[in-house]
């Protein structure tokens, strides 16, 4: 699905010619000699730098022409196998042209790529001036990522014809969808922007294409260059890359956490916008409207025409999303839950900045009242990233900002408190500080290692909490999911270690076990007798591992109890990205366990969650709803015919609203009962499930691990939350 506006009646031919008189004549763009000296200077980094220190020989020179194609053609809709044979001669050379700073390859099929884009576009206008027929039974396959070539031009213009086609549809279909659910979802959805409507579906796909050729023919040299380099450094793995001077100030800027935005980790797959991850405290985390594998498919400036970014490389969307503070940018997105049938909504973000004390550390006290009466108390801390204020530090400020201090402080706090156990929300914290990531292993132990960091070929340094000090001896469990990341993994997988507590969330972290520094370009140009802006390489040059010698690469860490969740689905993890490293292991390190009972009573505690989850309403409904989400995801190809279509339409909608409406049902009972409404966030079957398994934890602790008979079903428990500051 990739153009949404309503459907109109086709335009006259005359008016395609006018557009296709709008393009001005090809201009090819061509390297320089500055280029080729960041080309040699790139390469040879890489090449040694690098963790796999793997020379760029011809293994790595075909990897890099098919990431190359990849990079430029994604979804394989421009190039076809013809066009390929003429590049395939260069195919086992790239290496070592790169190392003599011969560029020829990557210029010549970028010029290329772009007169393909120009072919599509008059073969669109073509097309779309002849119509289609809706009423044929055929199928468009949208996701050709993984699909071969098309092996010739005419089979590659009945994949544009189709394509087209499908476009069409889905505006049809959209607008007739739009005017049956106008009523019902004019009070819970924002309008789409009134003024998509003024433009025929026609003139919606040309001008989207002709922004697209524009677009590839602003490049500079040296943007051509940073896909080129950059695809060499993914051949590598996927976290390496070369940063043209741009991009380069633009990861410095987002680093400094300067940047005004709407807080979303963005990424590119098969010319859509998705939504990786949300940044905790950031102005789309507070909205809560966008999800992970959310697809953003055009972005509006307030009282502006909305610009479809279907397409359009991810750096130009991220600078239409970012803008000046307290201003509005309006966001067309395809909820990843309803796959390519989704209609688009529309959400009005207000910018602002993302800053460190808005990914704090927060504390709460909650009560779990037992069927005897007894209530647990239960210090929660939701930790969003592992912060530290660097140049604070450094200044030797005593009072400087960091997540171990401020944990620390909630957990002297609990203490006064007299808390009986702890639970650590570590959920889509993404990671951040390696040394705060060890500091706050260390208020859970008194000493030890915490993480191994081997860099090739084969040195293993080991890192440790050297501070005796424990601050919180007592029952402790960590909640995680797909999301939690790199620094998130390090501690989780210390405690895990440790046997320090229990770890439960989705069946693993999101499995980045690797470390990545990055070289300026420009301190090597002395060397050679330049200078000029040459931007900088972002290479991985070490692994991380565990105290018991399993890297968290792609593995990451598994919990000892699983729940469901929709982040298992999702394509997000470290395993889904191409060329990632592969999961190894090294030779544990000694180190103490604080509770040889706790992986005996994890079978148990296990058994009583899952009894508890069968018998929850919610946990039901949500594994209906993660079924139906995976039978949309599953899918690779859609329908042509528009009654097919509809109907497919219809049925997943159906299915949705039911679920939607059980959903509902089941939490304004409780609501109307008590005769208030619900906030946002109350309800998180996910910590009220892991509070359940902390007071199974502490009672079999406290009773010598009785059978499961004699407590077979433990109450649900409704958390009492009262605020610890």
């Amino acid at each position: 699905m990739k153009n949404i506006r309503p459907f109109a009646s086709c335009l006259l031919p005359a008016i395609f010619f006018v557009f296709l008189s709008c393009i001005a004549p090809l201009k090819a763009v061509e390297p320089s000699k500055d280029l080729e000296t960041i080309a040699r200077l790139t390469s040879t980094i890489i090449a040694r730098q690098h963790f796999r220190q793997h020379p760029i020989d011809e293994e790595i020179s075909t990897k890099l022409f098919s990431q190359y194609l990849k990079a430029l053609d994604p979804n394989k809709l421009y190039f076809c196998k013809e066009d390929l044979l003429k590049f395939e001669p260069s195919s086992l050379l790239l290496g070592e042209q790169l190392i003599t700073g011969n560029l020829g390859f990557p210029f010549v099929v970028y010029n290329e790529f772009v007169k393909k884009v120009r072919m599509h576009r008059d073969f669109a206008a073509k097309a779309l001036s002849a119509g289609f027929d809706f009423n044929v039974d055929e199928e468009f396959v949208f996701d050709r990522g993984e699909l071969p070539w098309a092996a010739t031009q005419k089979e590659l213009e009945e994949i544009w014809r189709k394509k087209l086609k499908n476009e069409v549809l889905t505006l049809r279909l959209i607008s007739r969808a739009e005017k049956e659910d106008k009523a019902a979802d004019k009070d819970s959805k924002e309008s789409p922007h009134p003024s998509w409507s003024s433009k025929s579906p026609n003139e919606r796909v040309l001008k989207r294409i002709d922004q697209y050729i524009k677009y590839l023919e602003k490049n500079e040299p040296i943007d051509v260059l940073e896909f080129y380099l950059s695809s060499l450094a993914m051949v590598y793995d996927p976290h390496s890359a070369y940063m043209s001077p741009r991009t380069e100030e633009d990861f410095n800027i987002s680093m400094r956490l300067s940047l005004v935005g709407i807080g979303a980790v963005l990424s590119s797959e098969d010319g859509y916008t998705k939504i990786e991850s949300i940044v905790p405290g950031g102005p789309a985390d507070l909205d809560g409207r966008l999800k992970p594998d959310d697809r953003i498919i055009a972005v509006a400036q307030a009282d502006s025409e909305p610009v479809e970014i279907i397409d359009m490389p991810l750096s130009r969307v991220v600078s239409m999303i970012r803008g000046d503070k307290d201003t509005k940018v309006i966001l067309t997105v395809l909820p990843g839950a309803k796959g390519m049938n989704a209609i688009p909504e529309t959400i009005t973000i207000t910018r602002n900045t993302v800053k460190l004390t808005d990914q704090e550390a927060s504390g709460r006290i909650q009560e779990i009242k037992g069927k005897d009466g007894s209530v647990l108390k239960v210090g929660v801390i939701i930790l969003p990233s592992f912060y530290m204020d660097f140049d604070a530090a450094q200044r030797g400020d005593k009072d400087y900002k960091s997540s171990t201090r401020d944990v620390k402080k909630l957990l002297e706090n609990f203490k006064k408190e007299k808390v009986d156990s702890v639970l650590l929300d570590l959920r889509s914290n993404g990671g951040g500080s390696l040394v705060e990531a060890i500091n706050l292993s260390g208020l859970f132990i008194k000493t030890g290692p915490i993480v191994q960091v081997k860099t090739n070929p084969g040195n293993v340094d080991v890192k440790c909490d050297e501070d005796d000090e424990q601050i919180y001896d007592g029952p402790l469990l960590i909640l995680v999911n797909r999301l939690s990341a790199s620094a998130t993994e390090i501690f989780a997988g210390a405690m895990k270690d440790y046997e320090r507590g229990l770890i439960v969330g989705d069946s693993h972290t999101h499995g980045k076990g690797t470390v990545q520094t990055i070289w300026e370009l420009n301190q090597f140009l002395a060397y050679l007798g330049a200078k000029f802006p040459a931007g900088s390489v972002k290479f991985t040059n070490a692994l991380f591992y565990r105290i018991n010698g399993a890297s968290t690469q792609i593995k990451g860490v598994t919990p000892d109890i699983v729940f469901p969740s929709f982040t298992d689905s999702m394509k997000i993890g470290e395993e889904d990205l191409p060329h990632a490293l592969p999961w190894d292991e090294i030779q544990p390190v000694k180190h103490d366990n604080y509770n040889p009972m706790l992986a005996k009573l994890v079978p148990e505690l296990k058994t009583l969650s899952e009894q508890r989850r069968k018998s929850n309403k919610k946990f039901t409904l949500l594994e209906k709803d993660i079924e139906i989400y995976k039978h949309i995801k599953d899918r690779k190809s859609i329908s042509l015919n528009e009654n097919t279509r509809w109907a497919e339409y219809l049925k997943e909608k159906k299915l949705m609203e039911e679920q939607n409406r059980l959903v509902k049902l089941d939490e304004d009972a409780p609501k109307k009962a008590a005769g208030k409404k619900g906030k946002k966030g109350e309800d998180d079957i996910y910590l009220e499930e892991s509070l359940n398994i902390l007071a199974d934890y502490i009672r079999l602790m406290n009773k010598g691990n009785p059978p499961i008979a004699a407590a077979k079903t433990a109450e649900a428990i409704k958390p009492n939350a009262t605020t610890a500051r």
